[in-house]
């Protein structure tokens, strides 16, 4: 796709993160809020899960971008996801499971499953940026409704698989 005068040119996205000894990182906007992330995943997040983090919240916002301007406000979301990762080096995540329990009033199982869909097909930077072999599987749960558990389609770049 094109740049066009309707579509801003994104600014870079600028992370720094500071050694806290260990294997312990404060990482964030500098400047701005901080989180730690923790190679042993003592006193913070491993980088592996925070990348999965990065996923769930990424795809978590599309939803809820989604349903608001369907006028069915999310009143609670609840994601949890499972990675599961190679075993040899590197240990990249080859499938990951979301499911996605959101509830309010009006939200419709099918409004929902779409929204989860196009961030993963056409949203979310991170899915996107993550290796096109990945397997993301997804469950949309709307206010107890369970829907089926469905293969999500990777990240496509024009003319490229």
């Amino acid at each position: 796709m094109t740049q066009t005068s309707e579509m801003p040119v994104p600014k870079p996205a600028l992370v720094r993160a500071i050694w806290k000894g260990d294997r312990r990182f404060e990482t964030g906007k500098p400047d701005g809020p901080a989180a730690l992330i923790d190679g042993d995943g003592v006193a913070g997040q491993s980088p592996p899960e925070a990348v999965l983090s990065a996923l769930t919240t990424c795809s978590g916002v599309d939803l809820v971008d989604y349903l608001a301007k369907r006028r069915t406000p999310v009143e609670s979301l609840t994601m949890d996801v499972t990675g599961l990762r190679r075993t040899e080096f590197p240990r990249r995540f080859e499938h990951i499971t979301i499911t996605f329990t959101v509830t309010g009033a009006g939200i419709d199982l099918e409004h929902a499953e779409r929204s989860v869909r196009l961030s993963f097909e056409r949203y979310c930077t991170v899915a996107a940026t993550l290796a096109p072999d990945v397997v993301f599987n997804t469950i949309v749960v709307v206010n107890g409704q369970a829907g089926e558990s469905t293969r999500q389609p990777n990240f496509i770049v024009q003319g490229v698989r």
